[in-house]
């Protein structure tokens, strides 16, 4: 049996990041900590890029443009949506999951780094805070999935 797995070497992967300034004090550790991790694991400065939207509602149609372009090996999606008192959240918090469509529509992988909480408390905690941090997650899943699909060519 062979076995297909993704390295966690970023060595010439292009990435592209989508950064919501809504609930930027969270996302911006999440952005922090995407960076610090892709460019530990080998991506180059000239080979990432990031993409800032106004909040995550507007993410999909960034990401898509981003994955359309044949410029990237993938796309990592960040931001922070907290449950307020009205339906708001689910309609925010489900369009930017639509940027993971982006990924079986192009085949650039794109990884949810989008914090949907129902506490700002939670989402510090997520961003860099006791839970770790989701930014740093989502791109080291990105380089991998990347690797994964280079590899099944």
């Amino acid at each position: 049996m062979r076995v297909h797995e993704g390295s966690l070497d970023g060595t010439g992967l292009r990435v592209a990041l989508v950064a919501s300034r809504f609930n930027e004090v969270v996302v911006e550790k999440l952005v922090a900590g995407a960076l610090d991790c892709l460019r530990r694991h080998g991506v180059a400065e000239d080979d990432l890029e990031l993409a800032w939207v106004p909040g995550s509602w507007e993410m999909p149609v960034v990401v898509k443009r981003l994955a359309d372009g044949g410029r990237f090996d993938a796309v990592v999606a960040l931001g922070a949506v907290v449950r307020g008192q009205t339906a708001h959240f689910d309609y925010v918090a489900g369009q930017a999951a639509a940027a993971g469509k982006v990924a079986v529509d192009t085949g650039v992988p794109v990884t949810f780094g989008v914090l949907t909480t129902e506490t700002f408390e939670q989402a510090v905690d997520r961003a860099g805070g006791k839970l770790g941090n989701k930014g740093w997650e989502a791109a080291l899943a990105a380089i991998e999935t990347a690797r994964l699909l280079s590899d099944l060519k």
